[in-house]
């Protein structure tokens, strides 16, 4: 396997004039669209019963109630609670995703954590091969980035709890930065370069 370290001076200038907060806002907006906004509660509209006075307004000494339902209630509704109507989306425009992945390239370059290599690919499909040719890089965890994956290569990362491994067309920002090493096909790496 020929293994090429991409170092900054390999780089197009235009990768490192980036300013790195396009690459935070890139992030920031990418973990807010991933949010569920399943935390809900239900008010005292939305609570089934107390249709009915609990008991009559006068005579009883104790504080008038119109329903069994009110949040001082054990089983009332809840005051003040989330409801899954909130919506967490953040929009980023092309260029500024463009920009965010062209810092996260750049960083991984300055570190010496970005690699160029011919292939791929694990013909036995086995995790312990796969492993072995992970180990060859000396680092942390890694991003694969694999033109067209097959069967066996997905196979043989699948299992790996430090490994992630993608298409080209499933590449961003988030996961360029938030993996300590970039490994790249060269093919897919020149095809990055043309579009960037």
């Amino acid at each position: 396997m020929s293994k090429v370290v991409i170092k900054t001076s390999d780089l197009p200038q235009s990768f490192l004039e980036v300013h790195p907060h396009n690459l935070y806002l890139y992030c920031k907006a990418y973990l807010a669209n991933k949010r569920a906004s399943s935390a809900h509660t239900k008010n005292r509209s939305a609570v089934s019963g107390g249709g009915k006075k609990p008991f009559a307004q006068k005579g009883g000494g104790r504080a008038r109630q119109g329903s069994i339902r009110a949040p001082q209630f054990r089983g009332g509704g809840v005051v003040f609670g989330p409801t899954n109507a909130k919506n967490y989306t953040q929009k980023v425009n092309k260029k500024q995703k463009r920009l965010a992945l062209q810092h996260a390239i750049a960083e991984k370059a300055a570190n010496e954590k970005l690699f160029v290599v011919d292939s791929i690919k694990i013909e036995s499909g086995k995790t312990k091969d796969a492993n072995n040719f992970f180990k060859e890089f000396n680092v942390k965890n890694a991003l694969f980035i694999k033109d067209n994956i097959d069967e066996k290569t997905l196979l043989a990362f699948r299992n790996l709890p430090n490994v992630s491994l993608i298409e080209p067309k499933d590449l961003n920002a988030y996961l360029a930065a938030a993996h300590s090493a970039i490994v790249i096909e060269k093919s897919v790496w020149e095809n990055l370069i043309k579009e960037s």
